[in-house]
């Protein structure tokens, strides 16, 4: 054996992945949240109404949904350092043209570039630990370090955004998100191994194709519904169309000799549970981050940074909290650590609902630890189930399928609870308009205006000496809507934790390797996949269950 081939041993190969993957998440969720708290200034800079904000952070969040299959597949088949390597590349492409941004359609590009980046990135660096990873009572621990990865990059966004706001145009936001994953690429080239599934997948072009329609138009008829009416043509077409299109996938799916998603894998209790648990706390907590931003920027008033300051509460007390959770996984079942962690989701969630415009930080900031720990609680377990439920040479595709059921509840958040926000906000601003005196033909325009082009509309306005009794009445509206917002997320983290209870219950018996290989190609000819170890917390692998 030659110095070249021993110069990097295997050892050190592994840290590299680990730490590659790492840098690969952090640079695949930075623009979410901030962008998240840049909203407000976007709209007061390119005049959006609330339908086009929503589409500022859905036109990243989409694209990564629609596609994130598709990118697990590409791995698995042409080396998931390539796919790697390509999605870093996009996310920077995506981020100088938002950068360059002078108006909300390319703003939209930028943030659709840098969303289909990031589809590739989310499954292949959870692939490429499992690769590096083999043993998945080890993989835990790194697949903790990935998820505290990914939280970081939330927690640093609002602070970044934040010190540039208050000194630079909304749109250098973008600017550390250029030079950074070019230099995960620099790095990245000469340290990480590749690897690709060994059984022949392929890619499934109408999977793909029925996948992202139906993603894409059920997430278009939920904006435009909360923005203008559920029956209008082009919404019923829209949902019409996003349902067929998802019937069509799964009877495409059940036929392909190559399916993009393997069916077979939601015979796992564990796993299913995990991509519901993804789906449904997503689609909560990034609704929320978007109307709590609204808040801080349209309630309180607050710049910027001092609204990224509280916003950091919450992914800081998720690292905090979520850092040792890799290493509980193994002594507390994951069952009780999602519950746990969801519950304590909802409790803040509700908690909130009494804030109003004078709400002090202190009061603030202890329910947002409390959300960030169960954040925390929630994430590696979940993360490491879902990859756990699957033979290694799988794990491309159970991370892209729990990724993705992670980013269809993200791109629907701000949808579902930004339509919510705008209906109820709408519907109570004239008794609010009444109770500030401020009435007749004023504010039927007022009230006109919010309706065509949403809250912020209103605020644009050359509104006289009302002004401050207007800004109170639409304060007002918009707690209004905030507090229904977070009724119905706290709601939805309940439900995550029934789904939680109920599928991730450890199996009644326990059973050889032998007989469950063969009930398992008894049954459908593939392997099988088996509920929650009860002793380590983690989901076994298909067809390798505990004797």
């Amino acid at each position: 054996m030659n110095a070249t081939t021993t110069a990097i041993r295997p050892t050190d190969r592994r840290a590299a992945t680990v730490v590659a993957a790492c840098l690969g998440v952090f640079v695949a969720y930075l623009p979410i949240t901030t962008v998240a708290v840049s909203l407000p200034a976007i709209q007061r800079a390119l005049h959006t109404s609330t339908a086009q904000l929503s589409w500022v952070q859905d036109a990243f969040v989409l694209p990564m949904a629609a596609f994130i299959l598709t990118a697990g597949v590409f791995g698995d088949v042409h080396g998931r350092k390539k796919v790697f390597q390509a999605g870093l590349f996009c996310c920077a492409a995506g981020a100088a043209v938002a950068l360059c941004a002078h108006n909300i359609q390319t703003l939209w590009a930028g943030q659709a570039l840098a969303g289909l980046g990031s589809a590739a990135l989310l499954p292949t660096t959870l692939a490429l630990i499992s690769h590096a990873v083999p043993d998945f009572r080890e993989r835990g621990k790194f697949i903790g370090m990935w998820a505290m990865a990914m939280l970081a990059a939330l927690a640093v966004g609002p602070v970044i955004a934040g010190v540039i706001l208050d000194h630079f145009a909304w749109r250098w936001i973008y600017l550390l998100s250029v030079p950074l994953p070019l230099l995960a690429m620099a790095v990245a080239a000469p340290l990480l191994t590749d690897s690709r599934a060994p059984h022949g997948r392929k890619l499934d072009w109408p999977g793909q194709i029925t996948a992202a329609v139906g993603i894409t138009a059920l997430v278009y008829g939920v904006i435009e519904g909360g923005a203008d009416s559920f029956t209008t043509p082009k919404v019923v077409v829209a949902l019409a169309l996003g349902v067929v299109a998802l019937g069509a996938f799964v009877l495409v799916e059940r036929r392909s000799a190559g399916p993009m998603l393997d069916l077979a894998v939601f015979r796992s209790a564990a796993f299913t549970a995990t991509a519901l648990v993804a789906l449904i706390t997503f689609l909560g907590l990034i609704g929320f981050f978007f109307v709590l931003s609204l808040y801080f920027g349209m309630v309180q008033q607050l710049d910027t940074l001092e609204a990224g300051a509280r916003l950091l509460l919450v992914p800081v007390a998720a690292i905090v909290a979520g850092a040792p959770a890799g290493r509980l996984m193994h002594r507390v079942p994951a069952r009780w650590m999602i519950t746990v962690g969801l519950l304590l989701i909802a409790g803040p969630l509700l908690a909130m609902t009494n804030l109003d415009a004078d709400t002090s930080y202190g009061s603030i900031a202890w329910r947002l630890i409390v959300l960030g720990v169960g954040l925390g609680l929630v994430t590696t377990p979940m993360t490491a189930t879902a990859v756990a439920a699957v033979p290694h040479q799988l794990a491309g595709m159970a991370s892209a399928a729990n990724n993705a059921f992670r980013q269809v509840g993200g791109a629907l958040g701000p949808a579902v609870l930004g339509a919510l926000l705008s209906t109820r906000a709408v519907h109570t601003l004239p008794g609010h308009l009444a109770d500030a005196g401020v009435t007749g033909s004023q504010a039927h325009t007022i009230v006109s205006t919010a309706k065509e082009g949403g809250l912020g509309a209103v605020a644009g306005m050359n509104l006289g000496s009302t002004a401050g009794q207007v800004y109170g009445a639409l304060g007002e509206s918009l707690l209004d809507g905030m507090r229904l917002c977070l009724v119905v997320a706290a709601t939805l983290a309940v439900l995550a934790a029934a789904c939680a209870v109920v599928l991730l219950r450890p199996p009644k018996q326990q059973v050889t390797d032998g007989a469950a290989k063969t009930g398992s190609t008894a049954r459908h000819g593939r392997p099988d996949a088996t509920g929650e170890n009860a002793q380590a917390g983690t989901a076994q692998p298909l067809g390798h269950q505990r004797a």
